[in-house]
């Protein structure tokens, strides 16, 4: 029998560039970090360089002449939201593949992740949590199962699961095979990565928020973000429970309003993204085509 950490032990090719974001948290956080530090942070990473830049010269992070260079863009997006600006480009280089286990395209896994992120943002500023620590929770929840799949294309080509209805999905086929789950697996990647316990335990967390007593705010949060992702990208899930709720302060009444605006958000971010795709060819593009809700 595995176990997630053999699983993460097996995905050497998995990027691992997402690792910058836990030392970025810590800069953005500490006053006495300068700009240049968050530029050397970022060029540490060839891919999220040519990322930023591209992200940078989209209409979304402001208009004037293109940057050129990495210190450029990050001044021109400056510290509110160079946070956001590295965390796509980080999660493009683990996020932009599709994933055979599940039958899910490229475009649909990244549409699913930066939904649950932008969802994730909304909820943590509606409920006095860190949006940074949402963000990230919500951008790379799904991050188990490109394990799982870059795991079954070297051992187990026929693997497939079935994506059930929210809140299951396909835990249960996951455990029947693995013994475990895409968040349990999840849990173990990102901390291998060096992210803190506050992101770790919710996606750990993910399916049942309740078995956590220190993150189970964050942990809730993620699951009903994970309702919303479903709302917007075409899964209809069925009414959240009041008692799901109520760790985070939330009425049902809020939720409809919510869809609309992480839909709006999602529709708008990726169009601009495309468009920035469109004029820098050279570096790795999100795969346009299905960004409509």
């Amino acid at each position: 029998m595995n176990t997630p950490e053999d699983i993460v032990r097996d995905v050497r090719h998995l990027p691992s560039s997402a690792k910058v974001l836990p030392r970025l948290k810590q800069l953005l956080c500490d006053g006495n970090s300068s700009i240049h530090e968050i530029v050397a942070l970022v060029r540490f990473e060839p891919g999220i360089a040519a990322r930023v830049l591209q992200v940078a010269n989209s209409a979304y992070f402001g208009l004037g002449g293109r940057c050129a260079s990495v210190d450029e863009a990050v001044g021109r997006v400056g510290f509110e939201q160079v946070y956001e600006l590295v965390s796509f480009a980080a999660a493009a280089q683990v996020l932009v593949r599709p994933l055979q286990v599940y039958g899910i395209e490229a475009e649909d896994l990244w549409k699913m992740s930066v939904a649950g992120a932008f969802a994730a943002e909304l909820l943590a500023n509606r409920t006095g949590q860190d949006p940074e620590v949402a963000y990230t929770v919500g951008l790379l929840h799904c991050v188990g199962m490109v394990a799982f799949d870059e795991w079954a294309l070297r051992h187990a080509r026929s693997l497939h699961f079935s994506i059930g209805s929210f809140p299951g999905e396909a835990i249960d086929q996951e455990r029947r095979y693995f013994g475990f789950t895409q968040a349990d697996t999840g849990g173990v990647l990102l901390r291998h990565w060096g992210f803190p316990a506050s992101i770790v335990e919710p996606v750990r967390r993910q399916y049942a928020p309740n078995a956590t007593v220190s993150h189970s705010r964050m942990a809730t949060l993620l699951y009903v973000a994970k309702w919303l992702r479903n709302s917007v990208c075409g899964r209809t899930p069925p009414p959240l429970k009041i008692d799901r709720l109520q760790p985070i302060a939330l009425a049902r009444e809020d939720l409809a309003t919510m869809v609309d605006v992480v839909a709006k958000r999602l529709n708008e971010v990726g169009t601009l993204l495309e468009k920035a795709a469109t004029a820098m060819p050279q570096a790795r593009q999100i795969p346009a085509g299905t960004w409509k809700t």
